[in-house]
């Protein structure tokens, strides 16, 4: 299966979820045009509390379609934007992309994966439960997060439902993804 994008979003105010569009405009350096979380610096309400200035890594979000399938045999529905995502994938696994991938998406966008998003307790306000299905421990005990990745946008560009997504790994040694 050739990665695609399944569904995007995006909300102008600081809220869970996002509402599903037609398309979204990737603008490099600062996220998706009109996005709450959209800028050079952090946007997120926790990461502005502690430091206005630092750099945003955090402008694109992404989650595998993968994971709906997963949550919904427990019994947690959840669309695409429901987890805030930006971006819906299908046929790409995200999670095990190392930091600095590439991905091309459509005719020239290209995003800069950062790392993983660290779910926090509003995922559990949004449906009670879910927050057990998108972080869990590996047997080392290690926490496993699966509810997506982030990433700053490198090229701009308009992104829409059935564009492909092209991986562009980053020269070896490729390092894991960590939250940011």
């Amino acid at each position: 299966m050739v990665p695609t994008v399944v569904s995007v979003s995006s909300s102008p105010i600081h809220r869970f979820s996002k509402q599903v569009l037609a398309e979204i405009v990737l603008v490099p350096g600062h996220g998706v045009e009109g996005d709450a979380h959209a800028g050079a610096t952090v946007k997120h309400r926790s990461r502005v509390a502690k430091d206005p200035t630092r750099p945003n890594l955090r402008q694109v979000h992404l989650i595998h379609s993968e994971l709906f399938a997963a949550v919904a045999a427990t019994g947690i529905a959840v669309r695409p934007g429901d987890m805030g995502e930006n971006i819906t994938t299908a046929g790409l696994d995200i999670l095990a992309l190392p930091t600095g991938t590439r991905l091309q998406i459509g005719a020239g966008a290209v995003i800069g994966i950062t790392g993983l998003r660290n779910p926090c307790a509003q995922i559990e306000a949004f449906a009670p439960g879910l927050l057990a299905q998108v972080v869990e421990r590996a047997p080392d005990g290690a926490l496993v997060r699966k509810a997506g990745v982030m990433s700053i946008v490198i090229a701009g560009g308009t992104v829409r439902p059935g564009d492909a997504i092209a991986v562009l790994l980053p020269p070896e040694p490729h390092q894991p993804l960590a939250p940011v």
